[in-house]
């Protein structure tokens, strides 16, 4: 319930920063800037370098390794034959594509399924989706912005994209088992934890909404594919590979559950950096999040009962 509440409340703040006049137009980049050279970097070195590696993590990280280069067929195909705009494309695949596993989906999963299902839903979060947004989603942006790239050039930017970068570094100490403690430790988790209120606020300050954009079909295709037909992927594919009892059950429903969260908080950041349809992008977040609590209601009844 506090996890909710304080998405509600940072949400509102970044909605009535906007109105305040002497406030500076261009605040949401440069919280987004913050978030991507300092926070990101540090959550890739507090979680990355403590994953432990096994066979048994392979499907909860493959999750956003199968759904977002599915995104980027569908949209990037149906988007060429219609004829729609490259950022609307690009921006469908980058939100549509990635989940917010983290953030919305900890609290869930932990509350639903406890300590275990949380252990799932970090290998689902940090190895999946956060390495995803570090790289495929970067060449998206890269191919779809408005800014043409050579593919040189996109190949630098992933490699130099801070959370990518510091993502090496945490699985090179995560190989030579070299452990993260003390007082640099203390620091990482001091900047992690601004994570969701800064993200959160940024969105806000973003978040538009009138009735010409909720009329936008495109943000209902991104919606639309984000909530059901995304983790309906995973739902048919799991339950075909594992047994749905035991612990393997348990890696089948909260699969299921991460692929059916909202869109991420950090692929609204690389859109809007991108400028792949801003505006849009925020919708996708901040209308996402309160719907996605009614479709996780379906997903959860699924994976229980049939």
């Amino acid at each position: 319930m506090t996890n909710i509440l304080l998405i509600i409340i940072c949400i509102l703040i970044g909605v009535l920063l906007r109105r305040i006049k002497d406030f500076p137009e261009n605040a949401p980049r440069t919280l987004n800037a913050y978030l991507i050279y300092v926070v990101l970097p540090a959550i890739s070195l507090l979680h990355i370098s403590r994953v432990e590696l096994s066979l048994a993590i392979l499907l909860p990280i493959l999750v956003a390794w199968i759904i977002f280069p599915l995104t980027w067929l569908l949209f990037g195909t149906i988007g060429k034959k219609f004829n729609w705009k490259r950022n609307t494309i690009g921006c469908l695949i980058i939100c549509g594509g990635l989940s917010n596993t983290g953030f919305v989906g900890y609290p869930i999963i932990e509350a639903i399924y406890g300590a275990e299902g949380l252990k799932i839903a970090v290998l689902v979060d940090q190895p999946g989706s956060f390495i995803v947004v570090s790289s495929l989603a970067i060449i998206v942006a890269s191919i779809y912005g408005s800014e043409k790239m050579r593919k040189r050039d996109i190949s630098k930017k992933v490699l130099f994209f801070p959370p990518f970068l510091f993502f090496l570094v945490a699985a090179s100490l995560n190989v030579m088992q070299v452990e993260i403690s003390g007082s640099f430790e203390s620091i990482l988790e001091s900047f992690a934890a601004t994570l969701t209120p800064i993200a959160l606020i940024a969105v806000g300050m973003q978040l538009q909404i009138n009735i010409k954009d909720i009329r936008d079909h495109y943000l209902w295709y991104g919606l639309g594919y984000k909530l059901l037909l995304a983790p309906l992927v995973i739902f048919l594919l799991y339950g075909l590979l594992l047994d749905k009892s035991g612990d393997q059950g348990l890696i089948y429903k909260v699969s299921v559950l991460e692929a059916g969260m909202a869109p991420m908080i950090t692929s609204s950041i690389i859109a809007s950096n991108y400028n792949l349809r801003p505006k849009m992008a925020s919708l996708l977040v901040g209308l996402g999040i309160p719907l996605s609590f009614f479709t996780l209601a379906i997903w959860y009844y699924l994976v229980e009962y049939l």
